[in-house]
């Protein structure tokens, strides 16, 4: 079982890229006001990159995650994986895809083992991983994996003030109308209404239920799938006790007041629900997976090779996704202790 007092464990992600120099930076500028995290990398090259990008972030390396929260005042915690980094900024290594793994792997077993409290995990570069022989599409589905649950994870983006949950992903737009159903909505809400409540400590959750066409839909004049799909699935989730609205019309949802409304918006495909969030605050988005035994949250953005070793990447959905995970591990322990007693 998880320990809400256990520091959090931060993945390298792909070395090539901007986690090790947000970590420091997030380090840096903001350790007296973060939750204790370590990271899984190596120690020296974070060291080199200190040096390289001009920050003053002295590397502890540390040998278990016990030890992390005594170093984290004066330098930021390493524990190291099994082989050195070779990968340079912005410039690949194809042999670090398995250290990148290794971070993940690691990562999880900490935090299964109730040495960490959650996974916060930097950004990966896929092609990578699918050049090493990783096996699934993504982080998401890999840590479901190492999970053993059966049940498809939820993806959720968060800002203050606005979270979304998109039914679809990944797939292009003509394939999300084609796939869309009442089972998926349903899944995604309910996923999601359970951990508002265990997650972050809300009581009775509200949700709010796009729509797919304009205007919802028009009462079927621009389309049908808000009365054939959407709207049995907010019937449903209503029988369930669930606090829902909808099927709204999506460009009316996401102006202030309406958002004062509910506490997730469950979207019908990426765009409908990352547009208006990155539009909101496009440097705090925090990528979180729900439906996992542990919590697990990202940063909003990608490796970007373009700015690697600059030090001009931002820190702040790092920031937000370390802090985010920290509160989310609270409000489970909290929870679990309220079931348990």
């Amino acid at each position: 079982m998880t320990s809400a007092s256990a520091p959090l464990a931060l993945t390298m992600g792909d070395p090539a890229g901007i986690g090790g120099e947000i970590a420091l930076m997030a380090w840096q500028r903001d350790r007296a006001d973060l939750p204790p995290f370590f990271m899984l990398d190596d120690p020296k090259r974070l060291t080199r990159l200190a040096a390289r990008i001009g920050v003053e972030a002295p590397i502890a390396a540390i040998n278990r995650p016990e030890d992390a929260a005594a170093a984290f005042p004066t330098a930021l915690p390493v524990l190291a994986l099994s082989l050195p980094a070779r990968s340079e900024p912005g410039r690949p290594a194809a042999r670090d895809a398995i250290l990148v793994v290794e971070a993940i792997d690691r990562a999880v077993g900490f935090v299964r083992e109730g040495r960490a409290a959650a996974i916060v995990t930097n950004p990966v570069h896929k092609t990578a991983l699918y050049d090493a022989g990783f096996p699934d599409p993504g982080h998401t589905e890999y840590l479901a994996r190492l999970a053993g649950i059966e049940t498809a994870p939820v993806m959720m983006l968060a800002i203050l003030g606005l979270r979304v949950v998109p039914v679809t992903i990944h797939i292009s737009l003509a394939k999300a109308i084609t796939t869309l159903n009442t089972d998926r909505i349903l899944h995604a809400a309910r996923v999601t209404a359970a951990a508002l409540k265990a997650d972050f400590g809300i009581a009775r959750p509200r949700l709010a239920v796009a729509g797919l066409n304009p205007h919802a839909g028009e009462e079927g004049h621009m389309g049908r799938e808000e009365i054939d799909i959407i709207a049995p699935a907010v019937a449903a989730l209503a029988r369930d006790g669930i606090e829902v609205s909808g099927p709204l019309a999506p460009d009316t949802m996401f102006h202030k007041r309406a958002r004062a409304n509910y506490d997730a918006a469950i979207c019908m495909y990426h765009d409908q629900a990352l547009i208006p969030l990155k539009t909101l605050d496009f440097d705090r988005g925090v990528n979180i997976t729900l439906g996992l035994p542990f919590v697990r949250t990202s940063p909003d953005h990608g490796t970007a090779f373009d700015i690697a070793g600059t030090g001009t990447a931002s820190p702040e959905s790092l920031i937000a996704a370390l802090i985010m995970a920290d509160t989310m591990a609270k409000n489970r322990a909290k929870a679990a202790g309220a079931l348990v007693g």
